[in-house]
């Protein structure tokens, strides 16, 4: 019985839910200037509370202390705003747990102070799968592996839409990988359809579509992804590789005897063509088998002399 799979995974994507936020920049400014304000704040501040302690008059003192520790508190609070992003880096801003944008300019920013802010790392990013065993689409067992090269695109996506973003690719990674071996088979024998071994870069494709698929609540942008390992799992091996070779050999044997067939149609005809030696029925077929055993045959050919005729 012939199996081929009629489904392709590009026709059975699963369906996410659509986001509830996107990204966009937040509000900041460079923070050198917040920098100096803040420094210069603390100066001054401590500097009224030295000042105020030194004073005679309780009043005076009084309102001396308390302006220079609310100086203090200011430059304190200035000074929370600053945040330091690296290249390949964002900050997502959150005040009182709404979502505010995401700083992504590298450098010395300045944002409100009362907000939170959380790293994420928009760097590209590998991920290898462990090897799987799953059955291939005519029940075989294998085992197969698979690289995934990606990013986070939309940070706000990447935070709110999913718990761990980093899991949830991994996971998803591993579901793709599996899916697409069990919706087609190692290797179709010679029969019409993708496999896994003879159709790498389209099976590769449809890897890469599915996993966008997948991953795209997250926010993540897949880059490319391979297989890095695919054979038959080892109890199967022994008996697929006898195959494989006996195959090859069927290959190699149709192959001798199709270049064999040609060559003594071609010194037939050149014998007939030049008139060297006159040939009835019974002649070339000996001419033709001895031909084919000595051009199809594993070994040297053992000359035998006939000091006769053909018919004796």
């Amino acid at each position: 019985m012939t199996l081929t799979s009629t489904k392709t995974p590009i026709d059975d994507l699963p369906e996410m839910p659509d986001p509830q936020v996107r990204e966009y920049s937040a509000h900041s400014r460079g923070g050198v200037l917040a920098l100096l304000l803040g420094l210069l704040g603390l100066a001054v501040g401590t500097l009224l509370i030295v000042l105020g302690a030194l004073l005679d008059s309780a009043g005076a003192k009084s309102a001396v202390i308390v302006t220079g520790s609310l100086v203090v508190a200011a430059a304190f609070l200035v000074l929370c705003g600053l945040n330091t992003v690296a290249p390949g880096e964002a900050r997502v801003v959150q005040l009182f747990g709404r979502y505010r944008g995401t700083i992504r300019t590298d450098g010395l920013r300045w944002v409100n102070p009362l907000t939170s802010r959380v790293k994420i790392s928009t760097r590209v990013r590998n991920h290898e799968t462990p090897v799987l065993k799953v059955n291939d689409a005519y029940g075989n067992p294998i085992e197969l592996a698979a690289v995934v090269v990606w990013r986070v695109e939309d940070t706000s996506q990447a935070l709110f839409e999913v718990d761990d973003f980093l899991e949830f690719v991994s996971t998803q990674t591993e579901a793709a990988v599996r899916h697409i071996a069990i919706e087609y088979p190692y290797d179709n024998h010679d029969e019409e359809g993708l496999s896994l071994r003879g159709n790498a870069e389209e099976i590769t494709e449809k890897l890469a579509v599915e996993l966008r698929a997948r991953v795209d609540a997250a926010g993540v942008d897949i880059i490319e992804s391979r297989f890095t390992h695919l054979a038959y799992a080892p109890e199967i091996a022994s008996a697929m590789l006898q195959r494989q070779q006996a195959g090859a050999v069927v290959a190699a044997r149709r192959q001798i005897v199709d270049g064999a067939v040609g060559m003594v149609e071609a010194a037939l005809t050149r014998l007939t063509e030049q008139d060297i030696v006159e040939l009835d029925a019974e002649r070339k077929a000996a001419m033709v088998s001895n031909l084919l055993v000595v051009l199809c045959g594993d070994r040297s050919a053992q000359p035998v002399v006939n000091t006769g005729t053909l018919y004796q």
